[in-house]
């Protein structure tokens, strides 16, 4: 039985390179070590126990950093426990996330295990799923430490040029036409009336649909920034007024069938 004294292993959030999916089967990926920190590789490689958003692109990812870290067990050896689908498509930010499921998964680290939190791009548990895993870890009594990693949301608050010491995550808005619209007013008059930065997302194949709800919506003196494909090699940042968005040239310019980050502010 385990007591308080007893060792227990550290959580570690590994963020992903934001290229998950985006690279087409005929082009090789960049070399990881161009875009991930050494100390991050290292402790991915020394892992042996994991809980993943998705196995299959977990053992993508591995395999990538054991090319230019040793792993210190084979892929095949590698335990990696997958997080419920429930969790993708309803979040687990819910406090009322079943808890014992999610303690079962932490069981390593009771043991003496360290284990990493891995989501399929980015870091762990902002915009993706992994908040009930670091819950459950900090009720166990577990280190929790993130590594250092590309964060979207982040990135492209930084190159947005919209305000960046008061901004929210909204997730994604209603995919119904009329819901939409309201939802991006209730967004804009919220960023004017406060100055706070609203950050938004979409799946790749609605960035388009978004877009145009957006230009649509927006008054023409609202600042729309949308960042597209970061941390690939096409990726690129846009931000301009609605007024100035409405001429058409700034979307051109943007790989919009990439993953996407759409920011509203003044």
């Amino acid at each position: 039985m385990n007591t308080p004294s007893s060792p227990r292993g550290t959580l570690y959030l590994v963020p992903t390179p934001l290229d998950f999916g985006c690279i087409p089967d005929d082009q090789p990926a960049a070399s990881i070590d161009l875009l991930l920190p050494g100390d991050t590789l290292a402790v991915s490689a020394r892992l042996s126990h994991w809980i993943a958003e998705n196995a299959k692109s977990a053992r993508a990812f591995l395999k990538r950093v054991g090319t230019v870290c040793p792993l210190s067990s084979p892929l095949q050896a590698q335990q990696i426990v997958e997080l419920p689908r429930q969790m993708h498509k309803k979040g687990d930010h819910d406090p009322r996330t079943d808890e014992a499921r999610t303690r079962a998964m932490l069981a390593p680290l009771l043991s003496g295990q360290d284990m990493g939190l891995i989501s399929e791009a980015g870091m762990p548990a902002i915009a993706d799923p992994g908040s009930s895993i670091v819950r459950a870890a900090h009720s166990l009594g577990v280190e929790v430490q993130p590594l250092t990693g590309p964060v979207s949301l982040m990135l492209a608050l930084a190159a947005s040029g919209l305000h960046g010491q008061d901004f929210a995550f909204v997730g994604y808005v209603p995919q119904e036409p009329a819901q939409r619209s309201r939802r991006l007013k209730e967004l804009e008059a919220h960023a004017l009336r406060t100055g706070q930065t609203q950050i938004l997302i979409e799946t790749p194949y609605r960035n388009a649909a978004l877009l145009q709800s957006l230009l649509q919506c927006l008054q023409p003196t609202t600042r729309l920034a949308v960042s597209c494909g970061l941390g690939l090699p096409q990726q690129r940042t846009r931000s301009a007024t609605q007024a100035t968005w409405q001429s058409g040239k700034l979307a051109a310019t943007l790989p919009m069938d990439l993953p996407a980050v759409f920011l509203i502010g003044r």
